[in-house]
């Protein structure tokens, strides 16, 4: 249980943000985790998840993001193997909605986000699902919009070819479009469940949005009533410039990864500027970073368990996802050379990342597999103590406004996290020691939309 002291308000103006990325399968924060003596395999169990969420909410963090994609990846090789065979990033995921609608009912405040494409998908669904997530949870989903990359995920739709960059981004931004006014096309007091007149709802305040554009026709209007958060909170993770901008518009939180402080330093005063470019207040916008964080009670037994994590993970694993994310088959490239300079389809943030990473070492691919599959940047091993003072030198030196938090292995890692530097983050001021809103807008900060915003 997260200690607490009897303050129950954070002494900065601006907390720390703290959220989980999870996913529901065998890889959340490191490539070997999953195999560690200590990692809970029953992946398939209800209890797994609501104990997850469970011990999120008791240490006070903001919400658990649950990733996902669409598809077994067979980017390394042509071959879905090095994928199942070591557990790999994409080796099995569990629908994230489901998931998430389990943790609602175990939980209270925790917010709770879910991937949910829209390459693949139709808006009026996705708006349906989370807006029905929304009022189960009161308040508490998100939506960490992506568009799709991968031909394996076309192949799982039906199609021959995937989108281009180009014309995935212009889906993506008429489908948001259409989701918000989905959302709005309930006034936020249509429904009146008035059993004497009897009105269930106000007819006059529910209204078609009959959209026609380019990728989609929807006449409306959402047969769910107004989400408690107006619209779910959006997460994005675009790092190419067109994803960039699509996150200054639309992003409530965006997150990234990074090998340095430096280069998150840079992202996080540019992704501010573009936001304010946009019309918006920069503090709407949420910068967290993922790390993978190993703690232990001291030094040594922090750097004991990442040696064991080392041990435990195949540099295949990583390279056969760093693969998938890039969208180039590395097993292509002579395995002892450093990564070339290339022109990736994929994620452009991660390809950023691992270039940044092997300008600086010169590491081979198959030394930037094993590193790729521990987990991004090692200043966040350590003691308790140290993994405190490194969050909290990010955050006060404008790297980031929190941290998506990856544990090499669960429960365990999320345990040792929320137990040792949790309670130092909340001694220091930084972190809430008790929730002082109910949704997961009242925790970051946001304010709540009104019906004539979220359209562009």
């Amino acid at each position: 249980m997260t200690h607490r002291s009897s303050n129950t308000s954070p002494t900065r103006e601006n907390p720390m943000h703290l959220a989980a990325f999870v996913v529901a399968g065998p890889v959340s924060g490191c490539h070997g985790g999953w195999r560690h003596p200590a990692a809970n395999t029953d992946l398939l169990s209800a209890s797994y998840y609501t104990q997850i969420g469970q011990l999120l909410e008791e240490a006070r963090f903001d919400m658990l993001f649950l990733a996902d994609i669409l598809a077994i990846p067979r980017r390394y090789g042509n071959s879905h193997d090095s994928q199942l065979s070591l557990g790999a990033l994409g080796a099995l995921r569990l629908d994230p909605m489901v998931v998430l609608s389990l943790i609602a009912g175990a939980t209270r405040h925790l917010g709770l986000a879910s991937t949910i494409s829209t390459s693949y998908f139709d808006p009026y669904p996705v708006a349906r699902s989370l807006a029905t997530l929304d009022h189960l949870s009161a308040g508490r989903a998100a939506w960490n919009i992506v568009t799709s990359f991968q031909q394996a995920e076309a192949a799982n739709f039906g199609l021959t070819d995937q989108l281009s960059r180009e014309e995935r981004y212009e889906r993506a931004e008429e489908f948001v479009q259409v989701a918000c006014k989905l959302w709005n096309s309930w006034e936020d007091d249509a429904l009146r469940l008035d059993k004497i007149t009897p009105e269930f709802a106000d007819p006059s305040k529910v209204n078609s949005i009959d959209h026609q554009g380019k990728w989609f026709s929807v006449q409306g209007p959402l047969n769910v009533s107004r989400p408690p958060q107006g619209r779910p909170v959006f997460i994005q993770a675009g790092a190419s410039g067109t994803g960039k901008d699509f996150a200054a518009r639309w992003a409530d939180v965006v997150f990234v990864t990074h090998s340095s402080i430096e280069s998150a330093q840079a992202f996080y005063a540019e992704m501010k500027e573009r936001a304010a470019h946009y019309g918006r207040d920069p503090d709407q916008l949420k910068i967290l970073p993922g790390i993978v964080p190993i703690v232990g009670e001291t030094e040594a037994i922090a750097l004991e368990q990442e040696r064991i994590l080392s041990e435990l993970t195949d540099p295949e694993a990583g390279l056969s996802t760093l693969s998938y994310h890039l969208d180039i088959d590395l097993a292509e490239f002579p395995q002892d050379e450093v990564l070339p300079d290339l022109d990736v389809p994929g994620v452009q943030g991660h390809y950023k990342e691992v270039a940044e990473l092997t300008r600086k070492t010169k590491m081979g691919l198959r030394e930037l597999g094993h590193r790729y599959g521990i987990g991004p940047l090692r200043d966040f091993v350590g003691s308790a103590d140290h993994v405190a003072e490194s969050l909290e030198r990010w955050y006060e030196a404008k790297a980031c406004d929190g941290f998506m938090i990856q544990v090499p292995y669960l429960p365990g890692g999320l345990e040792n996290f929320t137990r040792l530097v949790v309670p130092r983050l909340q001694d220091k001021g930084l972190f809430r020691k008790e929730y002082e809103g109910d949704t997961l807008r009242d925790h970051l900060g946001l304010s709540r939309p009104t019906t004539q915003q979220g359209t562009l």
